[in-house]
């Protein structure tokens, strides 16, 4: 790690610090309502506890489960379309603005359409994780499709390169970059379209929890759930760099 980095991440931990160290203080002086922010003892004391009793790591499950699934076929299935709809003209002056509109859509508002159709169980949330990874990826691969370099392809052509040769040697590797970036993007993507499906109908999950407690005004488990839903998030960004770095190595970095 260099110097930049090791200091950025020192200044990160103290204001962490201050902060928790903040919220303490004004929780035990009575400045802050506990009722509704609770306090930092009293959130890791309910994460011991749940962690200590294995009341959460179902949860946990079930929402990791939904959201792989979902990414999966996200990526399959937007990496597939991109593709396709990249090479036919005329599919993508039909396509592409169907797919504006019901991207522009609100999860939230469809969310109820596929609690009906797919039911409260776990597909209706890797069915939603699924939509809100496809069109990122779809429209990021879409997006590197046109980017490639026409020039190179013209030159392959002239050496009389077919399609798939075209594909196999230009496209894809052109799209890698584009698909790195949709897998970034497609981890929270995921991990959101799962939530939100658990908040609209579900018996488990994270976002259950957190739906549940919030009813009750157990404000401390929400604030609880939503550090181990920050933490889950942080690990699996750091996985995804670390696929970034193995896969696109050859490509400079302007970190200093």
């Amino acid at each position: 790690m260099d110097k930049t980095k090791f200091k950025s991440r020192c200044y990160l931990i103290i204001l962490l610090a201050v902060f928790i160290a903040a919220w303490q203080m004004l929780a035990e002086k009575g400045l802050i309502n506990p009722l509704f922010f609770s306090s930092p003892k009293q959130v890791f004391k309910d994460m011991a506890e749940m962690f200590s009793t294995g009341y959460i790591l179902p949860h946990i499950g079930i929402t990791l489960y939904a959201a792989f699934i979902g990414l999966f076929y996200g990526i399959v299935l937007g990496t597939a379309t991109a593709l396709i709809v990249g090479n036919n003209r005329v599919l993508a002056h039909i396509l592409e603005p169907v797919f504006v509109g019901i991207h522009g859509l609100p999860l939230l508002a469809l969310g109820p359409l596929f609690v009906v159709w797919f039911g409260i169980g776990i597909k209706s949330k890797i069915f939603m994780a699924t939509i809100s990874v496809f069109f990122l990826v779809f429209f990021n691969i879409y997006a590197g499709f046109k980017d490639v370099d026409i020039q190179l392809i013209q030159t392959l052509k002239l050496m009389r390169a077919g399609r798939m040769q075209l594909m196999a040697k230009v496209i894809l590797p052109s799209c890698i970059p584009w698909l790195i970036a949709s897998l970034k993007a497609g981890v929270g993507a995921a991990v959101l379209g799962a939530i939100v499906g658990e908040y609209l109908g579900a018996t488990a999950g994270l976002g259950w929890v957190i739906q549940s407690a919030g009813g009750y005004y157990n404000i401390t488990r929400v604030i609880a759930c939503v550090i181990i839903l920050m933490v889950i998030m942080f690990v699996l960004n750091a996985v995804v760099s670390w696929i970034d770095r193995k896969v696109l190595k050859w490509r400079p970095s302007i970190d200093k």
